[in-house]
């Protein structure tokens, strides 16, 4: 799992939530793993945005994500700082554009994102933003796309596009590792029973990796996988 890696999550906790394992073991084994956050994560919490009233929970949010990107032993994060679960209010190329460029810059040949039919309407335009900026023009570097499940949106999703994967990644080894990053994360998580909790994110690798024989695994849906 060597190469160069690029997560694209829509908000601060989705990429550990979604493939903090499988991010954490390409970088074990000799991987250069990089992460854009797409919206900035808090201001969807009020009826008008206004960033500057949360411009502190921004910032904590921010360390969050670079000290669960530390003990994961990947690079330090992007930022995009898009409006946060009101990014249907862009212009789709402007959301385009900004994973365009981080692609130009990382030049990654894996790529991870959010799955299509997430119940979050940000999940499924950075879904859309990165097969729009990764599409397999002549001369693309990238080699392999992937969309993962985020508890507390992928399974909340409706109707007959639910998340069906067919490639899972064994973390067994960095499942521990995984909840580390997730701790890091204190205010994003809630308590059990609560979707977003460290039990469920357990319990959800303890069944992936069931599915395939192994300890625990994360899972993912194929998008594009080109041998080389």
């Amino acid at each position: 799992m060597t190469g160069r890696v690029l997560v694209v999550a829509s908000h601060p906790d989705d990429e550990i939530l979604g493939v903090g394992g499988t991010l954490a073991r390409h970088a074990a084994e000799g991987a250069s793993v990089d992460i854009l956050i797409m919206a900035e994560g808090a201001t969807s919490r009020d009826n008008e945005r206004d960033a500057k009233a949360r411009a502190s929970e921004i910032t904590e949010l921010r360390k969050s994500a670079a000290q669960a990107a530390k003990i994961l032993g990947l690079n330090a994060p992007r930022f995009g700082g898009l409006p946060d679960n009101r990014m249907d209010s862009l212009e789709l190329l402007d959301v385009v554009k900004l994973v365009e460029v981080a692609v130009a810059e990382i030049r990654p040949d894996t790529v991870y994102t959010h799955h299509p039919y997430d119940l979050n309407v940000d999940h499924r335009i950075t879904h859309e933003a990165v097969l729009t900026a990764c599409r397999p023009l002549p001369g693309s570097v990238v080699s392999s796309i992937y969309t993962y499940e985020t508890v507390s949106s992928t399974e909340w999703g409706v109707g007959g596009n639910t998340f069906v994967p067919t490639h899972f990644v064994d973390i067994s080894a960095y499942l521990e590792s995984k909840i580390a990053a997730l701790e890091a994360y204190e205010s994003e998580m809630r308590s059990a029973p609560h979707a977003r909790s460290l039990e469920t994110v357990r319990a959800l690798a303890k069944l992936r990796g069931s599915s395939v024989g192994v300890a625990a695994a994360e899972a993912f849906c194929v998008v594009r996988q080109i041998r080389r």
